[in-house]
């Protein structure tokens, strides 16, 4: 079965959406199930919304919360802060069309359990903890956006999508902390002062060379397009010292694993030709790669599926595209439920 990628209409998606919340918060309300029942019956995109959004609903209820440590506290002063705001009993029960709040009345009103998880889904991950990393860095990125940067030394830096970096140059040392997501690192040489690199407390040094660094939630990859670079990670017992040389790459978890691989010098940093590259990885790895330039979730409901290898070369300037290429090899489906969240699933 070919990959379904027939979008629902977008105002069908965020009624969909008012009608969950609202049908959760008064279950049992039969005015407002009758006029539930006439808006399904009013137009098939509607009960098609309907379905797709409590399938993403059920996904999300059931998985862990990405950075809830970050986007938790930031939707519980929202709600200590609010200004008490509710739908009215008038737009409930007289006459309903469908509920008519925007997104902070959504947070602020009932239904605040899907509310948040949808906020968590959708806000959360690329907003919220993009701020926190961006009020301890000099240079972001935001979804799409790649940017260069020129060094006071005149290295440069190209760094990815929803990515952070903080600047310290000093007498004896150039140093650089990734705080979030990728950058490719093209450094001058100066013997008297080493070129250093942190994302956490892995660090890369080098004198000169061009190396790509990316951190996630699982460590560091580090890969070398030129020249030789050190891998240390000190904070560990027994620490990890690592040399790599162009065309290699290791991958250090924040628990000390390191796993060492090889591939053309050309493919390292491919994302800055707006390519992704895979060779028999996890799908859900190479949607990963993905999600830096979509503005909103992609989400994969099939644990299984999401272990299948994938192949291919992906133009990411058209990620919508490029999810639907990666899932029609895979026999999949993609689903847009609402304006910001791609389901993928098994077909």
């Amino acid at each position: 079965m070919a990959a379904n990628t027939d979008a629902i209409p977008p105002q069908a998606s965020r009624e969909a959406t008012d009608w969950l919340i609202l049908l959760q918060e008064e279950p049992d309300d039969q005015d407002i199930l009758r006029a539930f029942a006439a808006w399904c019956d009013a137009d098939p995109a509607h009960m098609q919304a309907w379905n797709a959004t409590r399938l993403a609903a059920d996904v999300m209820a059931a998985g862990v919360p990405e950075h809830a440590d970050r986007w938790q506290p930031f939707v519980h002063e929202m709600r200590a802060g609010g200004d008490g705001s509710s739908v009215s009993s008038s737009s409930r029960k007289d006459n309903i069309v469908r509920p008519t709040f925007g997104r902070r009345k959504m947070l602020l009103g009932g239904g605040l359990a899907i509310a948040a998880s949808l906020f968590a889904a959708v806000v959360g991950p690329g907003i919220v903890s993009r701020a926190v990393t961006g009020w301890q860095a000099d240079y972001v990125t935001d979804t799409a956006e790649m940017r260069t940067i020129t060094l006071a030394d005149a290295s440069t830096v190209t760094m990815a999508p929803e990515s952070a970096i903080r600047v310290r140059f000093e007498a004896g040392e150039r140093h650089i902390a990734l705080l979030g997501g990728e950058a490719f690192f093209d450094v001058t040489p100066d013997p008297k002062r080493p070129f250093r690199v942190s994302s956490e407390d892995v660090d890369v040094t080098v004198l000169g060379t061009g190396f790509d660094v990316r951190r996630n939630d699982a460590g560091t990859l580090v890969a070398v397009e030129h020249g030789l670079v050190r891998v240390g990670f000190d904070a560990i017992n027994p620490p990890v010292h690592e040399m790599l040389e162009a065309g290699q790459s290791a991958s250090v978890t924040w628990q000390g694993a390191v796993a060492r691989g090889s591939l053309p010098a050309g493919q390292i940093a491919s994302w800055r030709q707006n390519q992704l590259i895979a060779q028999d990885q996890p799908l859900g790895t190479v949607i990963d790669g993905l999600r830096r330039y979509y503005p909103g979730r992609i989400i994969i409901t099939d644990d299984a599926l999401a272990t299948r290898t994938v192949t291919g070369v992906y133009n990411l300037a058209d990620p919508l595209a490029a999810l639907r290429g990666i899932a029609r090899a895979q026999n999949a489906v993609v689903r847009q439920v609402t304006p910001w969240i791609l389901l993928v699933s098994a077909s």
